[in-house]
């Protein structure tokens, strides 16, 4: 196709040309991927990148006039940034566009003056700002396009020029940070940028204006990560979040929350703003924030399990469940299973479960706040980039989630799964556990244990269907109140039960049902009525393992345990809190004997 001269672009031909470089660093995603070791060797700066670019142009509405058009690619990008080469892009286009003289169509001298500008916005959002990454390059591609711009009146040739200085800049890269030149690889979050600019390139150069991208692709050839000296890492969550309010200051929410860990970066305007940090404790990150302003959105990825999946990934299968599982970190950690987090609201504030918000926490503020918490399900989008995230690193992907009958969360999971396994042609199987807490924990475990065992991902799956109908889960329970009003039982059989003041025994069914199976006018009968049941169903069988949970009940904890060991003459593989997920539908005070024949 003949290239034509360029003088002004509008709003829709910046989005085009966007939209052409977002598909350009999807397609080397894994590549970005791969040679990710700075700031932590996490192995998702591409994932991160891709997100947040393929948000921006997703949630952005495109129109004529090009200071709107940008405004709106730079609130987008700003929402959906994740990581830091995200959140720097993000800070840089808001530059960009606040820079941007309010005018229908962009001329060169506009375009090239506000990008010289928003390169400040960029390094004002860290708290300290290192040369040899995206930053360099960024500074570096829009300095050159200042200096050129008076040469020209041709995009073509801008980019053209500006693109080659950013190449020259790139490669410098691996020279300025040691573990770059350890690892012998370029910043992977400049090498994005990089490719961003190349689609843009080739838009300008060879593209129709009008043009449709294809929709996003997975990368299909491998990459050989590069070799790098393992190092320990210091925070371990790459914890985000999103918060909105009035006149919001960068720098008191960096006095606020700087001490709490590293590699802060704070992008956005007064009225919003992206909060990056590595800490180890996000969940009082969450806390200080939520004094300032509105959280709206909160994510905390385990860098240290990233980085083991990339020095030591014990299978090419991948095991994902949620956080309703009950399994222990310590198991966790041994197996490498990933988890996805229920969401736990309280009115307007929200947390992720058993990261920002951790059981004992909640089971205190349970007790004294006046608001009843709610539980949700993850979103489709925390979906996709995880199972992304997966696809990129195994083989194939087992999933195990809260019983289909109490949550939607295994049918969203399954509508994810088969996009995902269809496009990155990766095998993905989503099961519903048909149960919750330790019943779920334990099917999880099973299936952990036979991964590490080495059996196959089909050996697996006609396994599964036989663990599942072993379960047998019983609970005691404080009262019925709770788990009606969260849909799980009855309402008439609540009404007795609060009628009569008594406490349930419940059990879930091989559908995956709570049901009422008895009650008694204390607590510690109602515990009774379980063993008894117990004993009952399981007397004279064998039994694979056991499991006690409960919500800071340590007297029936150790009643459930002392009573199972007697019964099975095993000791129980795991006794951990119940989730906040669990609790905020069943009501303090409940203990939960599962077991697995």
């Amino acid at each position: 196709m003949e290239t034509r001269q360029t003088g002004e672009i509008n709003g829709l031909q910046l989005y085009n040309a966007f939209r052409a470089g977002v598909q350009r660093v999807s397609e080397h995603r894994k590549l970005l991927n791969d040679i990710n070791v700075f700031p932590v060797a996490d192995a998702d700066t591409g994932t991160n990148l891709v997100w947040t670019l393929r948000y921006m142009t997703e949630a952005a509405e495109p129109v004529i006039d090009a200071k709107k058009t940008a405004v709106a690619l730079a609130d987008a990008a700003l929402t959906g940034a994740r990581g830091n080469s995200g959140i720097i892009f993000a800070q840089f286009l808001y530059g960009f566009s606040n820079e941007l003289p309010g005018y229908e169509t962009l001329n060169i001298a506009s375009f090239a003056e506000s990008m010289k500008q928003a390169v400040r916005y960029a390094y004002e959002a860290i708290s300290n700002p290192v040369e040899g990454t995206i930053l360099t390059v960024i500074a570096d591609w829009a300095d050159c396009l200042y200096t050129i711009h008076s040469t020209t009146i041709d995009f073509n040739r801008l980019f053209s020029e500006a693109y080659q200085r950013a190449l020259e800049s790139l490669a410098a890269t691996t020279g300025q940070l040691a573990q770059l030149a350890q690892a012998k690889v370029v910043d992977a979050g400049a090498k994005g940028f990089v490719f961003f600019l190349e689609g843009i390139v080739d838009y300008f150069l060879h593209g129709d204006l009008e043009q449709s991208f294809p929709e996003d692709s997975f990368e299909k050839e491998s990459t050989e990560p590069p070799h790098f000296t393992h190092e320990k890492i210091s925070c371990r969550y790459c914890t985000e979040v999103l918060i909105s309010g009035d006149l919001l200051d960068k720098k008191a929410i960096a006095e606020k929350i700087g001490e709490l860990g590293n590699s802060m970066v704070i992008a956005g305007s007064p009225q919003k703003l992206h909060v990056h940090l590595h800490t180890d404790r996000p969940d009082q990150m969450i806390g200080r924030l939520q004094q300032i302003g509105t959280v709206s959105y909160q994510k905390a990825d385990d860098m240290v399990l990233q980085q083991e999946l990339r020095l030591n990934r014990k299978s090419d299968i991948a095991l994902l469940t949620d956080s309703g599982c009950d399994l222990p970190a310590n198991i966790l950690e041994q197996y490498q299973i990933h988890v996805i987090p229920f969401t736990i609201h309280f009115a307007d504030e929200f947390y992720l479960d058993r990261i920002t918000l951790m059981p004992l926490e909640f089971y205190d503020r349970l007790k004294s706040s006046p608001v009843r918490p709610t539980t949700a399900q993850p979103s489709i989008k925390e979906f996709r980039i995880r199972y992304e995230y997966l696809v990129a690193q195994y083989q194939s992907v087992i999933a195990i989630h809260f019983s289909e009958q109490m949550t939607s969360t295994c049918s969203t999971s399954s509508k994810v799964a088969e996009e995902v396994a269809r496009e990155s042609g990766k095998r993905i199987d989503v099961v519903s556990s048909a149960s919750l807490s330790g019943g779920e924990g334990l099917l999880v475990l099973r299936v952990a244990q036979a991964i590490a065992s080495g059996a196959s991902h089909e050996e697996i799956m006609q396994q599964v269907p036989d663990w599942r109908a072993k379960i047998i889960l019983r609970a005691g329970f404080d009262s019925l109140g709770y788990i009606v009003k969260s849909g799980r039982v009855s309402p008439l059989k609540g009404i007795i039960g609060k009628t009569l003041d008594l406490k349930p025994a419940i059990y879930i069914t091989r559908e995956g049902k709570a049901e009422v199976f008895s009650a008694a006018f204390t607590e510690k009968g109602s515990h009774k009525k379980v063993v008894q049941n117990i004993t009952r169903v399981v007397e004279g069988k064998p039994v694979w393992g056991y499991a006690i949970t409960h919500a800071k009940n340590p007297e029936k904890m150790a009643y459930y345990s002392d009573y199972m060991e007697r019964l099975t003459g095993q000791k129980p593989l795991f006794v951990e809190y119940s989730t906040p997920a669990i609790i905020a539908n069943t009501g303090p005070g409940v203990c939960i004997s599962v077991m697995m024949e």
